[in-house]
């Protein structure tokens, strides 16, 4: 089997779609850093409010403003700024075309190379990481990366009535699936990603050990694909798609 080629070093612009605020910082914050390190804008779209998320006794009418106020700071906390939410119901995504041409929008809109989401595949050994939202996500991401955005004749109206016109991605890195095949060392980066993590003070205020947690897990990673002892790192399946 010919060995597959490497992701871009890399782009001018790359677009994060993840089902939930806090999706992006627990999985790919560290990557994210180094990505606006190096220059690359990036943008997030969050499809959901997360507001059947939380710990505490906060009314659920109060939980979806609050956690979007969360996610933009931790955004800023890795250098993003641009951040857009769907509005689409936490807990209750399905894969409908209303989903992708909504995705399909934000890719015509930020004409992104990299496209970062979640995993469509479930992963049976770490079955936290496959909420029904993130593998509805993740697939409805790929199918709005192919085919319908680079597609002029897909969602006719996106060019019709907006004005937006085809954009092909050329790659997409999956997150928490079940085959991983790339690696990013975060350790320079790390206390980016813990700042992001704790903007999410309604989902991790809870928890005493989320460095240790978190740091735990990424060291795991960085062993399994050959990193110095002690670095960190976050792992993707790439896909390429151009």
């Amino acid at each position: 089997m010919p060995t597959p080629p490497k992701p871009a070093e890399h782009v001018e612009r790359a677009l994060c779609v993840l089902a939930h605020p806090d999706d992006v910082d627990f999985g790919s914050a560290g990557t994210v850093a180094t990505w606006t390190e190096a220059g690359t804008e990036v943008t997030y779209c969050i499809v959901t409010d997360g507001d059947a998320g939380g710990f505490d006794e906060t009314p659920r009418e109060r939980m979806g403003p609050l956690r979007r106020a969360e996610q933009e700071a931790a955004a800023a906390a890795v250098g993003v700024r641009d951040v857009r939410f769907l509005g689409y119901p936490d807990g209750r995504l399905e894969l409908t075309l209303d989903l992708r041409r909504d995705i399909t929008r934000v890719i015509r809109q930020v004409r992104p190379q990299r496209v970062l989401t979640s995993s469509p595949e479930r992963f049976y050994e770490r079955i936290g990481a496959s909420h029904p939202d993130h593998m509805t996500v993740g697939e409805s991401t790929l199918r709005a990366v192919y085919p319908d955005a680079r597609n002029p004749f897909a969602f006719p109206e996106l060019l019709a009535d907006e004005g937006l016109e085809a954009w092909t991605v050329s790659e997409v890195w999956l997150g928490a699936g079940p085959r991983p095949d790339h690696a990013v060392d975060v350790t320079d980066v790390v206390e980016l990603k813990f700042a992001a993590l704790k903007s999410h003070v309604s989902q991790v205020a809870h928890r005493d050990d989320l460095e240790e947690f978190v740091g735990g897990w990424m060291r795991q990673t960085a062993s399994r694909f050959g990193l110095p002892h002690g670095r960190m790192a976050e792992a993707f399946h790439v896909v390429h798609t151009a």
